[in-house]
């Protein structure tokens, strides 16, 4: 399973690869990181078929994550299977605007990375 995880703040990749090292060993999941909204958008451009998950902070400087939530939602007509948000405020607000933007699910920071394998477990082809 492809999973792009989307994060201005660049030791994400070393948190994501340290907590899911088992997984990525396996070979039961790959993550791949852009550092920007934009970077995703042009790696989905490139591997769109590839990604079936996209995790993305909301609050990044440039483009946000609802930007690119709303971007991926228009720009492809097969968009990942499932976009879930992050953010380090846990407010209403942003929760509204992402589901309405089409989010599957949202994480508030610190991610708990238990929670976090457990969806995504959910999400694996059967």
């Amino acid at each position: 399973m492809q999973i792009l995880v989307v994060d201005d703040e660049t030791d994400v990749r070393d948190l994501f690869q340290q907590r899911f090292r088992r997984e990525i060993r396996s070979g039961e999941w790959t993550f791949s990181f852009a550092f920007s909204g934009e970077e995703a958008l042009e790696y989905l451009r490139a591997h769109h078929s590839e990604v079936l998950i996209i995790l993305s902070d909301i609050n990044m400087p440039g483009m946000s994550g609802l930007d690119l939530l709303s971007h991926v939602k228009e720009e492809f007509e097969m968009p990942p299977t499932t976009m879930m948000m992050i953010t380090a405020y846990g407010d209403d607000d942003s929760y509204r605007k992402a589901m309405a933007l089409g989010a599957n699910d949202f994480l508030t920071k610190p991610v708990d990375f238990a929670v976090l394998k457990e969806k995504l477990a959910h999400l694996l082809p059967s």
